[in-house]
């Protein structure tokens, strides 16, 4: 699960550059896919390291994957990519939601 921790660390790096760009360097509607896309993504990229440390090995990657998509397709919008792929973007957010259920699973399944 090295990979993930990694993966998971980069992506938090990417987030926060993400944001701090929607915050300082874009403006109007490329802003806000900047500063949203960065929250979502910074947020899951903390899930997955905290999804690694419980042991989890779906989860992980689906915070890491789902916040990649998600994320990603809204970066690429600000950044004049197509418009189009804006509908890819809820595939990711539904990537995202798997991994807090398949955390609750892992949860609910662990020892007390």
């Amino acid at each position: 699960m090295r990979i993930v921790a990694v993966l998971a660390a980069l992506s938090g790096a990417v987030a926060v550059a993400a944001g701090a760009f929607g915050a300082h360097g874009a403006s109007g509607e490329a802003a806000e896919w900047l500063k949203t896309g960065g929250h979502y993504q910074l947020i899951h990229a903390v899930a997955a390291l905290v999804a690694v440390r419980m042991g989890g090995r779906i989860s992980p990657w689906l915070f890491v994957g789902g916040g990649a998509v998600f994320a990603g397709t809204l970066y690429l919008m600000a950044l004049g990519g197509p418009r189009w792929l804006g509908a890819v973007t809820p595939l990711g957010g539904a990537a995202l939601i798997a991994g807090w259920l398949c955390l609750a699973a892992g949860a609910w399944k662990r020892p007390a």
